[in-house]
């Protein structure tokens, strides 16, 4: 699978991690359809205290995607690390993503959004190379197993993890069926910068070069509002009341043209997808 097997939306979709806040009841068949009654286009399925849902269950999210159109993904658990020392937490962190791959699947939903792994004491090549050996077995075990899941690694919040623009871009060129998520949040919050026009500029343009004008026709972003500190990512805020430069970022998103999907995961997730909806349909490029 290369970038082009990505599903191309024909857009840019908004949409929360998660059931929204003012679904009726708080299970995933009403949040797809209270999504869709706010206007929004796109839901994560919130996996990250372990993949707890049946193959049944699975059936009736698809179906119901599909009825409201709603586009799904999948954010992996939190318990992933793939350079772990320990055998049993390496199994257990491969199980992790095979688990919300195959589950993400049986609900219509291709991108697995997961955290990758953290240095600990090893340099960055060395963990660079065992997370790409990981990554490739596994996404070998999806393909002979039918599954055409998106392995999403997501851009990491603290200098101590794994996961900056460069590691995920060069993973994803180098591995068929691998594309990054790109959480603006985390990259800002892990330096204090990449937050101005220029800098998210840059950061598309590296995009276009490494991954061709199909990385950004199939983008799966994170956006909220950031506290971090110099050690990197703290909480997630509510946009406006966070410094996060989320108007030039829309902007930057609609000059380079850019597909795919915005999850939001400020506390107050549609709000603020909504919001994010709002700049960048009305954005002046």
């Amino acid at each position: 699978m290369t970038v082009s097997h990505a599903k191309r939306q024909n857009k840019l979709l908004f949409g929360t991690a998660g059931v929204p806040i003012s679904s009726p009841k708080p299970d995933t068949l009403s949040g797809i359809k209270q999504v869709r009654a706010l206007g929004l286009d796109c839901m994560e399925l919130e996996f990250v205290h372990g993949v707890r849902m049946n193959d049944k269950t699975a059936a009736d999210v698809q179906a119901a995607a599909k009825e409201h159109n709603i586009a799904l993904s999948v954010h992996g658990p939190y318990y992933i690390n793939l350079n772990a020392a320990e055998e049993e937490k390496l199994v257990a962190s491969v199980k992790r993503i095979y688990d919300s791959a195959r589950v993400g699947n049986l609900c219509s939903a291709q991108n697995i959004v997961f955290h990758p792994a953290f240095y600990l004491k090893d340099d960055q090549k060395t963990v660079y190379d065992r997370v790409f050996q990981r990554m490739t077995d596994l996404k070998n075990t999806l393909a002979d197993e039918g599954i055409p899941a998106i392995l999403r690694p997501e851009t990491t919040g603290k200098a101590t993890q794994f996961g900056d623009v460069d590691e995920l871009l060069s993973l994803s060129a180098e591995i068929d069926g691998v594309l990054p998520c790109f959480d603006f949040s985390h990259i800002h919050a892990r330096d204090g910068k990449h937050n101005t026009y220029a800098e998210f500029f840059q950061i598309f343009e590296k995009i276009e070069n490494r991954l061709g004008k199909e990385g950004l026709l199939t983008m799966h972003c994170h956006i909220s509002g950031i506290e971090y500190s110099a050690k990197g990512e703290r909480n997630h805020l509510f946009l406006d009341e966070s410094d996060m430069n989320y108007k030039d970022l829309m902007k930057v998103f609609k000059e380079f043209g850019a597909c795919g999907t915005i999850i939001c995961e400020s506390p107050n997730i549609e709000k603020d997808a909504l919001l994010l909806k709002k700049t960048y349909e009305e954005a002046d490029v």
